[in-house]
């Protein structure tokens, strides 16, 4: 039976928790619609293949068309129109992104497979089947299996506890019974009924024996397999899953949601406090019954030590920071913050018990050294309303922060040598759990963060959390700037090309990435290795230029941003180009074929196009014009420049020496969609202003004009 039909049969208090699994990123509407045709696509391998991504995505959308067909044949208006919506709606959030809905879907998949096994296992007497989803690894899976194992465990070991009771219920009444009818001070030798009582004392020891055995049960067995568990989910998946958010941070593959950490992490709490619920029914047991060598009275005070510790390490790890602090102005530069400028963050406890529903108070401050005072609503209850999935967080919207005055020039208790940008601070989250007679202190930190006074300052802000968090997963090192570590080229590249993916549609290629290793490290063979500092790759200035190359790089990626997107996404900006590979591939095109690549002149910025022609005598020449930065492209858009660019050649005629975009794709195919139509008229040469983008080859005179550029090596 499909998936989808045997989620339909489920009890309502498992459907309840299958419509909290889907919203608006992926409607319950279209599950339905297209429930066979979802479960036979492999999901999780699109979410980490793009290329497998945008067919899957693709295919979705026709699938949409043909269900929307057959509603049209049905004249069903109401699910035409929301079919017609949500395909709208797909279409504006992932036609760019298409692994996030391929995440999206391949989870949903595996939650309804955790929820049709927990409703088996709960039907068919703790008989559970294994989800056999491919977003499932093999070392979830036994983490999965081994999580099953202790509950299946605490089950038995409740099961022993009943018989324990119940078994020390009849000693009791019996030892009882024979007390107060005075039978066990009777002279056995010279009573008449010796034979009998002698029998029921028999029974009586064979009872205490058997109680004696079943009180030997050991607990030690199950709570060191908790911790063992315990373990392996704190140290390996949720600091894999702290490492993802790391990398996320800085612009590398989106994180996976918490969702499935929280249901491992709350099985696990749920098992333990059910032991030490045993534990404690130990305790009544031998204050009711005990005797010389009880078991109980000997190993109790140990084990209810253990499973208390062992709790609260669970609790204290539990709590997190889900989302990282970050100005709402600029989502894609967390962990730097403004002074004056709101930011907002948001924790999470991943035990999800509802009795702590708006029980947990949570208090946020910045550095133990009080440097900063932080405004707004700075402590907040955690509860399971604002979430979409009913999980107990605590989201903080409106905090701000205000620089002391101190002395030391206004820093308190930082190094002198570091400056502002260097300077990593944390932002702690602080409240006390009160639960089941414990009382547990729970305390967070925010990944380091680099506070700024001026907007100026955000690049280098930047620079600081990209090397921190490139280079270390410690999670307080605000002292790794005093000796910063070195990277290689390979974890550079990689991240600077996320700073290209996370906001376009591309990345780095291979050779692009060649030219900035370059530009870093010289001319070589192979960079796979090669080591950078801190300095070389934020601080030093570059070979022959005013400004270091994150400086550069940062305002290029600033003009794409804001200037070129849509050219760059097209993949029609080859950008980093060194100048002996741009005449290499140049050369032997036809005149009129042109490149746009990135200026190495340029501080603030700079794009250049350079193109093919032939002189009189029929010699190949490169021409290249001088940089238009984000001054000029205010006033036009690039596409128009591209469009409408003329030059005046031998015989005095204007003619446009841009012709084939490299390879050879022509001008009007690659640009027209992108330009206004008068961008391609000719322009009138009497009026002084419409020829501020018209330059001359040779002997020629260049047209002075507002914005007028010359021929130029940049």
């Amino acid at each position: 039976m499909a998936q989808w039909n045997q989620l339909q049969q489920l009890d309502p208090r498992y459907l309840e928790q299958l419509y909290h699994l889907y919203n608006d990123s992926f409607p319950m509407e279209l599950r339905q619609f297209l429930a066979p045709w979802i479960e036979s696509q492999d999901w999780a391998y699109a979410a980490n293949k793009e290329s497998h991504a945008t067919l899957v995505f693709h295919n979705l959308l026709g699938e949409i068309d043909q269900q929307y067909s057959r509603f049209l044949q049905e004249n069903n208006v109401l699910y035409q129109h929301n079919l017609r919506r949500i395909k709208q709606n797909l279409q504006s959030k992932y036609l760019e992104k298409p692994m996030e809905i391929a995440r999206i879907v391949a989870h949903c998949l595996w939650e309804e497979q955790r929820l049709l096994q927990t409703a088996t296992t709960a039907s068919q007497d703790g008989q559970a089947i294994h989800p056999s989803g491919p977003v499932v690894t093999e070392k979830q899976q036994m983490l999965e299996h081994n999580l099953q194992d202790i509950r299946k465990k605490v089950q038995d070991m409740e099961q022993k506890m009943k018989m324990l009771e119940n078994l020390q219920d009849d000693f009791d009444f019996n030892y009882k019974t024979l007390k107060s009818q005075g039978e066990l001070t009777q002279d056995l030798n010279g009573n008449g009924q010796a034979a009998a009582v002698r029998l029921k004392m028999s029974q009586l020891e064979q009872m205490l024996s058997a109680l004696d055995g079943l009180r030997r049960v050991s607990m030690g067995g199950l709570l060191t397999a908790m911790e063992f568990v315990q373990k392996n989910m704190m140290e390996e998946e949720l600091a894999d899953w702290k490492r993802r958010q790391q990398i996320a941070c800085i612009g590398g593959p989106p994180k996976i949601c918490l969702d499935r950490l929280e249901t491992w992490i709350t099985s696990l709490a749920e098992s333990q406090l059910q032991i030490r619920q045993q534990i404690k029914k130990l305790e009544e047991l031998q204050q009711k019954v005990s005797y010389k060598g009880d078991p109980i009275i000997q190993h109790r005070p140990a084990l209810e030590e253990k499973i208390v510790d062992i709790f609260r390490n669970l609790m204290k790890s539990a709590f997190v920071v889900e989302r990282q602090p970050c100005m709402p102005m600029h989502p894609d530069r967390p962990l730097v913050i403004k002074t004056g400028v709101q930011f907002t963050t948001k924790v999470r406890l991943l035990v999800k018990f509802p009795e702590l529903n708006y029980q947990l108070k949570i208090k946020v401050c910045i550095d133990k050294s009080r440097k900063f005072n932080i405004l707004g609503t700075n402590t907040k209850v955690m509860n399971m309303e604002e979430s979409n999935n009913g999980s107990l967080s605590a989201e903080f919207k409106h905090l701000t922060l205000r620089e002391q005055r101190c002395g030391n020039g206004g820093r308190a208790n930082s190094d002198a040598s570091l400056i502002v940008t260097e300077e990593l601070h944390l932002i702690t989250f602080e409240t006390e759990v009160y639960h089941q007679g414990l009382k547990i202190d729970l305390e967070t930190h925010s990944l380091p963060v680099v506070v700024i006074s001026n907007i100026c300052q955000m690049p280098n802000a930047w620079a600081s959390i990209l090397w921190y968090n490139m280079l270390t997963n410690h999670p307080k090192n605000v002292n790794f700037f005093t000796k910063p570590p070195v990277g290689t080229w390979d974890q550079v590249a990689e991240v600077l090309s996320w700073q290209f993916s996370s906001t376009t549609k591309r990345g780095l290629t291979i050779e692009q990435l060649s030219t900035l290793a370059e530009k870093l490290l010289g001319p070589l063979v192979n960079y796979s290795g090669c080591q950078i500092t801190w300095a070389k790759f934020c601080k030093e200035n570059m070979a022959g230029k005013g400004f270091s190359f994150w400086v550069w790089l940062d305002n290029i990626i600033d003009l794409v941003k804001k200037y070129i997107l849509a050219l760059w996404n097209e993949g029609f900006i080859m950008g980093f180009i060194s100048k002996e590979r741009e005449r290499a591939i140049l050369n032997p095109k036809p005149p009129g074929t042109f490149l746009l690549r990135f200026s190495e002149s340029s501080k603030e910025g700079g794009i250049t196009f350079t193109w093919v022609e032939k002189d009189i005598s029929g010699k190949t020449q490169i021409q290249s014009v001088e940089p238009y930065t984000k001054q000029q492209l205010n006033s036009m858009s690039f596409a128009d420049i591209i469009m409408g660019y003329k030059i005046m050649d031998a015989t005095n005629i204007l003619v446009s020496p841009l012709v084939y975009l490299y390879p050879d794709i022509a001008k009007e195919d690659a640009f027209g969609k992108y330009c206004r139509a008068e961008a391609i008229e000719q322009p009138d040469l009497t009026d002084p202003g419409n020829i501020s983008h018209i330059h001359s080859l040779g002997q020629v005179d260049v047209f002075e004009g507002p914005l007028v550029h010359g021929l130029a090596a940049c």
